[in-house]
């Protein structure tokens, strides 16, 4: 069977007439950094940049930041149009805005993609992400162009959230009182089996030059349904990763418009590919199909579509982007693990097929997602940052295997993948798959307990693949291993499904047990983890310290809730005892009247330590420790608290102490303008942007001399971790202001608003971003009992457990309040509704998919 991947353009009238929402509107130089991701979950994707520009090409299974899909960037795939009105007058430009006067110089001219043709003089960008539309305008031409494009977005459905399909709709206007015949193209080389990431250095130049295709081909087919130019390889290794087919294809529902395609270009002469596709395209916005007797191996196709438009009159054409590359290899590209969606199509051409009439209702419910969110009472930039980060979801980062586990690395460079194996202790601060789609949170955990956990309990914070019980690498984290416990536990509670906990109850209490072990992480057993603990830092603590003992004990204090609910009396009371133990401890000496520290221990030789817990990136005299955080105050040292309190665990210390280490973060690792501050290490804030560094130190003088390994640095998932406190603390002006700051570097001029980086683009920790839309809301749903708890500050509140998802509208009138609750997808059993507050009252049992309830609290 051949496999393909598909470029689909489709003509036809919209799928929905609703509006799309706007989040976030940039212009002018914040559009230059925008590149917003459009594919589905672990298929890969192609992005689109603020000017409409189509870039890194990414669906491939591997990153491709700066691939065009071509050999050289002026062979990018592009979109055209012509007009041509009553007198005859003729114009065409390509459906893109100005280029930035940044990418203007280079050596031999300018290398931005699409550079040698005509552009629209002005371009906008409007995003409420997956919805992105690109507002294209000038003055010498007849028509005003909207790039409208997304990908279905529908949390809780994976499935429908993870098709190869880019939706691409250019809308048209004629701005004149005449008719006007117009015609939009689409064109792009066939580069099956080039992703960028293979290539060599020209001769001529020392440029890259990507390399992989073999002698491709193109042909046009016509289906009932479909009419277009596929694009095959049948010369391309079939177990390559890059082995797959492209076409570019138009629906046969529209007969008033005219159809005309190009299978190749004529390459003779310079240049010629790309001049051959603008001249025939520009005569009178209609191709005539040639052939020529010299071949290349990534021969340029295109299609065009023509129709008249009326005086003012507004028609869209609609395109889709579908591909199956079915042939992703494991974490050192060498062993084919598959890819989840291509069990689901036969080809791309099938996924066009199968996709075309669903779409319609794919649209539909992904506004419905949109619109609930964004038209909630939360402040815009908590919005921004929560949904905008989502888009990592659906970039290179995150992948399912073909048995449709989720697997993520940690982020991605321009041509690989960064730091492998879902790693725990980066994963730990995600929180977007949990609350959209809990069944990929769940198969995280599975691959956690099944393969990554050892029998003696260590659990490897990175797992092998392909997947094999007792992974490859052994080495564990105690953070990202007790954050697990944590995991088990929000999962369970989130989906109420008592067989997953059952069948990962075993291995939780393994991975709890091995904290207790000879040269352990709390080998004493009393609730306090003094060992050596190697943990996100990349370094390992030696002592006690707040970073990873609230994560200890809210694994603690999640065991004992689960093994109360498996009648696991005896572990129960011992995980209940080592938590009051450990909680007081921690209040009593790590808290030193103003934030939580570290009380460092040292030991005396590595044979103190038991196996797998120093992994060799930290210190290397044992017994006078480098990078410890020592009397520092560190910026995520209550992100084991916010877990507890996101999962509905309650307090893990002394409430008091915990908010006054919260306005201590914000009173000492606040900085106005990281550009005064000297920092030997990676910058993520620069000039006059503000941030939350990691650690600061209110008395220099207690610095140590190799001070922590990251702790000048600012990162993003951590000052979100912090927000997130400060909103469960009702701190809103402060969260608030740490979360604006963090956007406000990410405003589309000085870096890409959809790619908060830290090792890598597109990071995993950044999706704790999510975590303040919880918080916000004091949202906490128990599929286990059934009970629903909101806050009782009056507004309209999105909420989601990762199954289903509605809103909550809270009022108050006449000192009465009322809730009503709406479930805009899947259903949800509602036994109890809550105020944060603490007022309660019954439910109504199952609540399901467009269904509303009412409660009043007297």
């Amino acid at each position: 069977m051949r496999l393909t991947c598909l470029l689909l353009l489709l003509t036809g009238v919209s799928a929905s007439a609703q509006t799309w929402p706007v989040l976030k509107h940039y212009q002018g130089q914040q559009t230059y950094k925008i590149a917003m991701p459009i594919g589905g979950i672990g298929t890969g994707n192609i992005s689109v940049g603020g000017n409409g520009q189509w870039r890194d090409v990414e669906i491939m299974n591997k990153p491709g930041i700066g691939f065009y899909g071509a050999v050289t960037p002026k062979q990018a795939p592009c979109f055209l149009i012509f007009t041509q009105d009553a007198k005859g007058v003729k114009r065409s430009k390509a459906l893109l805005g100005p280029i930035p006067p940044n990418e203007y110089a280079g050596s031999e001219g300018s290398n931005t993609p699409s550079h040698g043709l005509p552009r629209f003089s002005t371009s906008s960008f409007d995003a409420a992400y997956p919805f992105a539309t690109v507002n294209l305008q000038d003055n010498d031409m007849p028509v005003i162009v909207k790039l409208k494009t997304f990908n279905p977005f529908i949390p809780g459905d994976a499935d429908a959230s993870g098709i190869p399909v880019a939706v691409i709709r250019y809308q048209v206007t004629n701005t004149t009182n005449g008719l006007l015949d117009i015609a939009i193209a689409g064109s792009m080389d066939n580069f099956i089996g080039m992703d960028g990431y293979r290539a060599e250095f020209s001769l001529f130049n020392r440029s890259v030059v990507p390399l992989g295709t073999n002698k491709n081909r193109n042909t046009f087919k016509n289906t009932p349904k479909l009419a277009g130019i596929y694009m095959t390889s049948d010369s391309v290794d079939k177990d390559a990763s890059t082995y797959g087919t492209i076409a570019l294809t138009t629906s046969n529902a529209n007969k008033d418009r005219q159809i005309s395609y190009r299978t190749e270009m004529d390459t003779r002469g310079w240049g010629s590919n790309i001049a051959d596709m603008w001249n025939d395209f520009t005569d009178d916005g209609i191709y005539q199909n040639k052939t020529f007797p010299d071949k290349i191996n990534d021969p340029r196709g295109a299609l065009a579509v023509k129709l008249k438009l009326k005086p003012h009159e507004t028609k869209e054409i609609e395109f889709l982007l579908t591909w199956n590359f079915p042939n992703r290899k494991d974490w050192e590209d060498k062993v084919t693990i598959g890819n989840y969606y291509s069990n689901n199509y036969t080809d791309a051409w099938d996924v066009a097929e199968k996709t075309l009439p669903k779409l319609p209702q794919l649209e539909r419910k992904t506004l419905d997602f949109v619109n609930t969110l964004v038209n909630s009472s939360y402040p815009l930039a908590v919005k921004e940052a929560a949904l905008f980060n989502a888009s990592t979801l659906r970039s290179q980062t995150t992948f399912r295997n073909k048995e449709g586990y989720f697997f993520g690395w940690e982020g991605v460079f321009n041509n690989v993948g960064s730091c492998y194996g879902n790693c725990t202790h980066v994963w730990n601060y995600e929180f977007a798959s949990p609350f959209l789609f809990g069944d990929l949170a769940k198969r995280m955990r599975e691959v956690e307990y099944k393969y990554a956990l050892w029998n003696d309990g260590l659990m490897s914070f990175r797992v092998s693949l392909p997947l094999k019980q007792e992974s490859n690498w052994k080495g564990a984290a105690a953070d990202g291993q007790m954050g697990s416990i944590m995991r088990v536990y929000r999962e369970w509670q989130l989906s109420g499904d008592d067989n997953f906990l059952k069948d990962t109850w075993p291995g939780v209490k393994k991975a709890l047990a091995f904290a207790w072990i000879n040269g352990g992480w709390d080998a004493d057993k009393d609730g306090v983890m003094e060992g050596c603990q190697h943990n996100t830092m990349d370094i390992e603590y030696y002592g006690p310290n707040p970073e990873i003992e609230f994560w200890y004990l809210g694994a603690l204090k999640a065991s004992a809730a689960m093994a109360s609910y498996l009648k696991d009396s005896e572990f129960e009371k011992t995980c209940n005892s080592l938590f009051e133990n450990g909680s007081k401890w921690t209040d009593a000496n790590l808290f030193n009247g103003k934030y939580y520290i570290q009380k460092v221990q040292p030991v005396n030789s590595e044979k103190d330590i038991a196996t797998g817990l120093k992994i060799g990136m930290g210190a290397k005299d044992l017994k006078n420790p480098d990078f410890q955080i020592g009397e520092g105050c560190l910026v995520d040292q209550l992100a084991g608290q916010n877990m507890a309190l996101v999962c509905g665990l309650g307090y893990l210390a002394n409430p008091d102490h915990i908010k006054t280490a919260l306005k201590s973060i914000i009173q000492y690792n606040s900085v106005k303008t990281f550009g005064d501050r000297f920092n030997n290490m990676r910058s993520y804030a620069l000039g006059n942007e503000p941030g939350l560094l990691i650690t600061a130190y209110p008395d220099l003088s207690k610095r140590p001399a190799i001070p922590l390994s990251y702790g000048d640095e600012a990162w993003t998932g951590l000052e979100y971790t912090a927000a997130t406190g400060l909103y469960y603390q009702d701190m809103d002006t402060e969260a608030l202001k740490v979360i604006s700051d963090v956007r406000g570097r990410y405003d589309g001029y000085k870096r890409n608003p959809f790619n908060e980086e830290e090792c890598g683009n597109h990071y995993v920790r950044a999706m704790a971003s999510w975590s303040a839309i919880p918080a916000i809301s004091k949202f906490q749903y128990s599929a286990v009992d059934g009970s629903f708890a909101i806050t009782s500050k009056p507004g309209t509140y999105f909420w989601s457990n990762g199954y289903a998802w509605g809103s909550a509208v809270v009022s108050l009138k006449n000192k009465t309040r009322s809730v009503i609750i709406k479930v805009h997808h899947g259903d949800i059993k509602l036994n109890t509704i809550a105020l944060a507050s603490g007022s309660k009252l019954p439910g109504t049992g199952l609540l399901t998919e467009g269904q509303q309830k009412s409660f009043v609290f007297n």
